[in-house]
C-alpha cells in the first residue's frame, strides 16, 4: 500500500505524471507538424526570418532545443509515472490516460501560444496565412478545448476502467 494510499484510502493518482508528458507529447506534435512537416515557421521565425541560410540555422538549432526540452517532459513524467507505480498500488484506466495526456498537450499549446505567439512574438502558427492571428487564436482555442475534454474524460473514469 502506498503512502498516499495510507494516507487517503484512495490509490495514487497518475494524473500529474501523465500531464507533465501530454506536455511533451503536444510539443513534438506541435513541432513535428508545424515546424517539420508543414514547415510553417521555426522557433525564431519572427524575429530571424528564413530569408538567409544563418537565420534558416539558428532557427534549426532553437527548434533542437525546443524538440529537447519537450523530450525531457516526457522524460520527467515517465519517471514520475514509473515512480508512482513502484511505491504500490495506483490507479489508471485508458480514460484517465488518454484524458490527463490531453489536458497536458492543451496546457502546453495555451502555454507556448501565451507565451510564444503573442507575449514573446517569436513566431505564429502560419504566419503566411492570409489571417495569422487567426491561426494564434485557434491555437490557443485547440488548446482550451483540450483541456476541457481531456479532463472530461479523465473524470468520466470509473472503477471498472481501471486496468
Amino acid at each position: 500500500m502506498s503512502a498516499q494510499q495510507r494516507e487517503t484510502g484512495r490509490p495514487a493518482s497518475i494524473t500529474a505524471p501523465v500531464i507533465v508528458m501530454g506536455a511533451g507529447i503536444g510539443g513534438f506534435i506541435d513541432g513535428i507538424f508545424a515546424h517539420q512537416i508543414f514547415q510553417w515557421h521555426g522557433m525564431l521565425t519572427q524575429l530571424y526570418p528564413n530569408t538567409t541560410m544563418q537565420n534558416m540555422e539558428l532557427n534549426m538549432f532553437a527548434d533542437g532545443l525546443f524538440h529537447l526540452v519537450t523530450l525531457s517532459f516526457v522524460l520527467v513524467g515517465l519517471y514520475l509515472l514509473w515512480a508512482r507505480a513502484r511505491r504500490g498500488a495506483w490507479r489508471w484506466s485508458w480514460r484517465s490516460l488518454t484524458g490527463w495526456m490531453l489536458v497536458g498537450w492543451g496546457l502546453f499549446n495555451l502555454v507556448e501560444g501565451t507565451l510564444n505567439h503573442h507575449l514573446l512574438q517569436l513566431h505564429r502558427v502560419n504566419p503566411e496565412a492570409t489571417n495569422p492571428l487567426a491561426w494564434d487564436i485557434g491555437f490557443l482555442i485547440l488548446g482550451a478545448l483540450l483541456v476541457v475534454g481531456g479532463s472530461l474524460l479523465a473524470r468520466s473514469d470509473t472503477p471498472r476502467d481501471a486496468a
